[in-house]
């Protein structure tokens, strides 16, 4: 598989398995990479907080180590010929192996570089399993089972936010949740490892790859304003959470609620995917995401909270399904290079929302002002969405 030319030649090509295993294999890939290893930082921030390890201002430079890795992570996939089934399993094994040393040390510098790992490993990951997936459902006639794939990241969000809740009740430091988590994400990288392709196919290395069209340009403009939008509530969910539960454990269901959200988006879409038109959806996800971002803002209180985590999450993977639907709409273009331009926007507007975030708190002592900014740039996310991209 090329990112540049995606292989041509099907029936030869395509793994052996199932499209019930193929699904499953890319569903437990992003449980693990995403769900878990990049993830599991959202309900770690408040433990990492309480044992003395970040405050909230270098919380938003951890989570944008993550980011930058992510985005180099998805630059470097753009680019990429050949060993897509190497930096697959690289980024796979990486993941889970800095989630599992997270649990050694509490050091900020360590700590930092083990999310910038992740992020690169997790970008290598979600970009060429996803691709790969989708080409090859696509190709044996299996357009639900391709779209269930998305669900991925949501059952591992929701599995850490579990997971979260029960070291919660069990008074576990962010050590011990460190080395739970990175546990689990080895298991489910193990179910799957031998069924990920051994091999995937390249095409030559001489053509060039085709610009991108004015469609696919106002695409990636919405598409980083949604990585920027939803970032900060991804982020700091669970420590908001705590902000207005200071005692007991309720603050801890906040995040395996988002996760579950997050699923339904995607069942939703894929309910309803023959009777909506994809342009005027994903808008329409946007805008109802923006609305979940500022309502911790206007309700400062459980309403709020809980607003933001069933809107913000039933967008949250929702936008991201329908953005590649779109992006296949409107182009020819080849399937992978396509994620890998859309992955690297969504990363550059995560980036900038934990730095936005730092900005805020240190200037205004609290994430209101850019939380208030991420809301904004969904809904113009949503604007350019209906009013740009054009379908014949």
């Amino acid at each position: 598989m090329s990112v540049h030319s995606l292989p041509e030649r099907r029936a030869a090509e395509q793994p052996e398995g199932s499209t019930l295993a193929i699904m499953l294999t890319g569903i437990i890939t992003l449980v693990a990479v995403m769900g878990i290893g990049r993830f599991s930082l959202t309900p770690q921030i408040p433990l990492m907080i309480g044992d003395g390890y970040l405050s909230l201002s270098s919380a938003g430079i951890l989570a944008a180590m993550n980011y930058i890795g992510y985005l180099l992570g998805a630059i470097h996939v753009s680019k990429l010929k050949n060993n897509h089934a190497a930096y697959l399993k690289t980024g796979l094994t990486a993941t889970v192996l800095v989630t599992l040393l997270s649990a050694v040390t509490g050091n900020f510098a360590l700590q930092c570089l083990f999310r910038f790992i992740s992020g690169v490993g997790g970008a290598w990951a979600l970009i060429i399993v996803t691709a790969w997936t989708q080409l090859v459902l696509a190709g044996r006639q299996a357009p639900k089972r391709s779209a269930a794939v998305f669900t991925g990241p949501g059952i591992g969000i929701a599995l850490t936010g579990v997971l979260a809740w029960a070291m919660a009740c069990a008074d576990f430091n962010s050590s011990q949740a460190w080395l739970i988590y990175g546990i689990a994400a080895t298991v489910a990288a193990a179910v799957i490892f031998n069924r990920l392709p051994k091999t995937l196919a390249s095409a030559s290395g001489s053509a060039k790859p085709a610009p991108l069209n004015r469609n696919l340009k106002f695409l990636l403009a919405a598409y980083t304003l949604a990585g920027f939008g939803y970032i900060l509530p991804a982020t700091f969910l669970s420590q908001m959470a705590h902000g207005i539960f200071t005692h007991g454990h309720q603050a801890a269901l906040f995040w395996p609620l988002f996760g579950l959200s997050a699923v339904a988006g995607v069942l939703l879409v894929i309910a309803f995917a023959a009777r909506i038109a994809t342009r005027p959806a994903l808008a329409a996800a946007m805008i109802m995401q923006g609305i979940g971002v500022a309502s911790v803002v206007f309700f400062h209180d459980a309403k709020g909270l809980l607003i933001a985590t069933l809107l913000t999450g039933l967008g949250f993977l929702s936008i991201m399904q329908l953005s590649m639907r779109l992006a296949r709409e409107v182009s020819s273009g080849a399937v992978a290079r396509t994620v890998a331009v859309l992955t690297s926007g969504y990363a550059t507007g995560q980036l900038i929302g934990p730095l936005v975030s730092s900005v805020s708190v240190t200037l205004f002592h609290s994430l209101q002002p850019a939380l208030l900014l991420a809301a904004a740039g969904l809904a113009l996310g949503g604007i350019v969405v209906l009013s740009c991209i054009k379908q014949e």
